[in-house]
C-alpha cells in the first residue's frame, strides 16, 4: 500500500521528520497531491530550496521546483499545467514585489476555477538577531513591509493566510487545499514570513487534505431535472450553452450523447473555457452563434452565456442554468435571466438528463428529432463549408487576411496537437480548429491578456508527449513575458510552438474607440495609442532565447511554416511562428 493509500485509509493525523516549518509546508504539499511549485527567487523563500533540497535526498514527499524568471509567466504556467495535468498546483513568489508581478494572470487564476495554491514570502519583521530568520541585512527588508501583503489578491481568491508563530503549517497548507480543491475550485494565497517558515521544530504531525476532506461533486435536483428534460424533449429548437463542463474530460462523450440522443446544438458561451463538445460535430456551432431562434436553452456551467441584445435568446425561451454556482456570485452585476437554476456537477446533470429524457420520449418525439437531425446534419455541413470558402476567397491576400491564418492552423493542427487559443474573435479561429477529443483545446479563461505563451509551458509540463501549441495575437504574446517562459521551455526541455498574428494593432485601441466614437477624433488622429510601430520582430527576438523563429508574409508560406514550427518542437526546440497582417483600420 503506498503513502497516500495508506493515509486515504485513516483519519489519524500524518506524522513526518522536520527539522524546519518549511518541510512541514512542503510535505504538505506533495501528500495534497501538488507535484510541481513554480518558483521565482527570493531570499525570503530560499527556505523551499532547502526544503525540497532535502526531502528528495531523504527519499521524502515534495513538489518538484521549477524555475521561472517572471511571476506572470509563472502562475500562467502553474496555470496551464493545472488545466492539462487536473492537478492542484502550487507557486511561490518574492514578498509583495513579486506578488504584485503576478499581474494580470491572478485575474486570470480566479476566473480559471483552477486549484491554484499561490505563496509568497512574507518580509521579516523580528529584530535584528532576535532569532533566526530575522531582520539581518539590507533596507529591503524593511520596504518590503506593507499593511496587508494578503490584500494585494484577497478580491481575487477563495480563501487567504499569513502564516503566524501559533499555526500549524501542514494543517494550514492542506486547509488551503481544502479550499481549492472544494468546487467551485479556485486559486487560494498563503503569505510566509520568512522566520516563520525557517523555525525549528522537532517534527511535524498534521491532517493531509485528503484526511480533511473534499466534498463529493454536487448532485442533481430530481424534481429541477425531469423540469429540464420534459422542456428539451418538446423543444423545437434547443440548445446547450457550454464554457466550463468539458474541465472533466468525461463530460464530453456524455453530452455527446445526450444532445445526440435531442439533437441539441450546442454553443460556446462569450466567455469561453473548454473543449466540451467536439468542434468537428454537426451539431456543434462554435462561438458568437445567435440564439434568436432558440426555444430552449441549458446553460450548463456557461460563465457568461450570451451577449445580452438583439442575438440572445428571445423573451418567450424557457432558460434552464446548471452550475456549481449557478448565480455567478463572485461577479457583482449580472443581469441573465432563467426560468430554473440548479445548483450541480456538470457530468451529474447530464447523465441525469439522459436518463430522464429517455423516459419521456415516445414514438412521435424520436420521429419529430430525427427529422431535426437530418436539418441540423446538412445545416452543419453547410456551416463549416460556409467558414472555408470565406477563408479560401482570402488565400491570396497580402498582407495576409486573419480568416486564412485561421483556416491553415485548422488544416494543419489536428488533434495531435493540443492548443492553448487566446485568440480574439476577429480572427474567427474556433470556426475552423479540427479539435474533437477532451482536454485538446483550452481558451483563455479570463480577460487578462498574456496567458497563453505562459500557459503552453506548463500544459507541455504536465502533458510532455503533446504537441502543445500556444496560439494569441500580438499585443497579448507581448504582455505574456514571453522570454519567461522560453528560457524555461529550453531549460527543462518542454518545446511548445506559439503562433503570432501580427497585425501591429491593439484592437480595444482601434474597433474599440471607433465602435464607442463613430465620429472619431481619434480616428482622424490616426489612432494614437492603437498601433506600436516599429513591429518587433519576434522571430528574432525567439532565436535570442534558443529557439526556432520564423516570420511569415507569403500567405503561401503559412502551411509549410507550421509544419517546420511542428517539426522543431517534435525536435525538442521551442519555436515562435509570427504572421503578418493587416494593421486594423489603416492600410500597410
Amino acid at each position: 500500500m503506498s503513502i497516500t493509500e495508506r493515509l486515504e485509509a485513516t483519519h489519524a493525523w500524518t506524522q513526518i521528520p522536520a527539522d524546519e516549518v518549511s518541510d512541514a509546508i512542503v510535505a504538505s504539499m506533495a501528500l495534497g497531491g501538488i507535484d510541481r511549485l513554480f518558483f521565482m527567487s527570493g531570499s525570503e523563500i530560499a527556505f523551499y530550496q532547502e526544503a525540497i533540497a532535502k526531502a528528495q535526498a531523504h527519499g521524502r514527499p515534495a513538489p518538484r521546483m521549477i524555475t521561472m524568471t517572471h511571476e506572470h509567466a509563472g502562475l500562467n504556467a502553474a496555470l496551464g499545467y493545472a488545466a492539462v495535468s487536473r492537478k492542484p498546483v502550487a507557486t511561490a513568489a518574492h514578498v509583495d514585489a513579486g506578488t504584485l508581478n503576478y499581474g494580470g494572470a491572478i485575474h486570470t487564476a480566479w476566473r480559471s476555477g483552477l486549484p491554484v495554491l499561490m505563496t509568497a514570502g512574507a518580509a521579516p519583521v523580528s529584530y535584528p538577531g532576535s532569532m533566526r530568520g530575522a531582520r539581518d541585512r539590507g533596507g529591503h527588508l524593511w520596504m518590503q513591509q506593507v499593511f496587508d501583503q494578503n490584500g494585494i489578491v484577497r478580491q481575487y481568491t477563495k480563501w487567504d493566510h499569513r502564516l503566524d508563530y501559533q499555526d500549524n503549517a501542514g494543517l494550514m497548507v492542506s486547509r488551503a487545499l481544502q479550499v481549492a480543491l472544494s468546487q467551485p475550485s479556485g486559486p487560494v494565497y498563503m503569505s510566509l514570513p520568512r522566520e516563520i517558515a525557517s523555525m525549528a521544530v522537532d517534527g511535524a504531525r498534521f491532517p493531509t487534505v485528503q484526511q480533511l476532506g473534499i466534498p463529493r461533486p454536487i448532485g442533481a435536483d430530481a424534481e429541477a431535472i425531469r423540469e429540464i428534460a420534459e422542456k428539451l424533449v418538446a423543444a423545437r429548437n434547443p440548445y446547450v450553452i457550454v464554457s466550463g463542463s468539458g474541465r472533466n474530460p468525461a463530460t464530453v462523450p456524455a453530452l455527446v450523447a445526450l444532445c445526440e440522443m435531442l439533437q441539441i446544438r450546442v454553443v460556446n458561451a462569450i466567455q469561453r473555457g473548454y473543449l466540451c463538445f467536439p468542434k468537428t460535430h454537426p451539431l456543434y456551432w462554435g462561438s458568437h452563434h445567435s440564439l434568436k431562434d432558440a426555444d430552449v436553452v441549458l446553460a450548463l456551467e456557461a460563465s457568461i452565456p450570451w451577449l445580452p441584445g438583439a442575438e440572445g435568446p428571445p423573451d418567450d425561451a424557457y432558460i434552464a442554468v446548471t452550475d456549481v454556482d449557478p448565480i455567478r456570485q463572485h461577479i457583482p452585476t449580472f443581469e441573465f435571466p432563467a426560468n430554473l437554476r440548479m445548483t450541480a456537477d456538470a457530468l451529474n446533470t447530464i447523465e441525469a438528463l439522459t436518463e430522464a429524457a429517455q423516459r419521456l420520449l415516445s414514438s412521435s418525439d424520436r420521429s419529430r428529432i430525427a427529422d431535426r437531425a437530418a436539418r441540423n446534419t446538412e445545416a452543419g455541413r453547410a456551416r463549416r463549408e460556409q467558414f472555408d470558402q470565406a477563408a479560401l476567397s482570402k488565400a491570396k491576400e497580402n498582407p495576409i487576411d486573419p480568416a486564412f491564418v485561421s483556416y491553415m492552423i485548422g488544416q494543419t493542427l489536428g488533434d495531435d496537437c493540443l492548443i492553448m487559443d487566446e485568440v480574439l474573435p476577429q480572427a474567427q479561429l474556433d470556426g475552423y480548429l479540427r479539435n474533437a477529443r477532451p482536454g485538446k483545446w483550452f481558451p483563455v479563461p479570463s480577460s487578462s491578456g498574456g496567458w497563453a505563451t505562459g500557459a503552453a509551458l506548463g500544459a507541455k509540463l504536465a502533458a510532455p508527449e503533446e504537441n502543445v501549441v500556444a496560439i494569441s495575437g500580438d499585443g497579448f504574446y507581448m504582455f505574456g513575458t514571453a522570454n519567461a517562459a522560453f528560457w524555461a521551455a529550453s531549460h527543462y526541455r518542454a518545446p511548445f510552438m506559439q503562433i503570432v498574428y501580427q497585425n501591429r494593432s491593439y484592437s480595444t485601441g482601434v474597433t474599440g474607440v471607433t465602435s464607442m466614437y463613430p465620429e472619431s477624433y481619434a480616428a482622424k488622429a490616426n489612432f494614437e495609442g492603437g498601433y506600436f510601430d516599429p513591429p518587433i520582430d519576434f522571430a528574432a527576438e525567439a532565436r535570442a532565447w534558443g529557439a526556432y523563429g520564423e516570420n511569415v508574409k507569403d500567405p503561401a508560406e503559412i502551411g509549410p511554416a507550421l509544419k517546420r514550427g511542428l517539426e522543431q518542437i517534435r525536435k525538442g526546440t521551442p519555436a515562435v511562428i509570427s504572421v503578418w497582417l493587416p494593421k486594423i483600420l489603416q492600410k500597410d
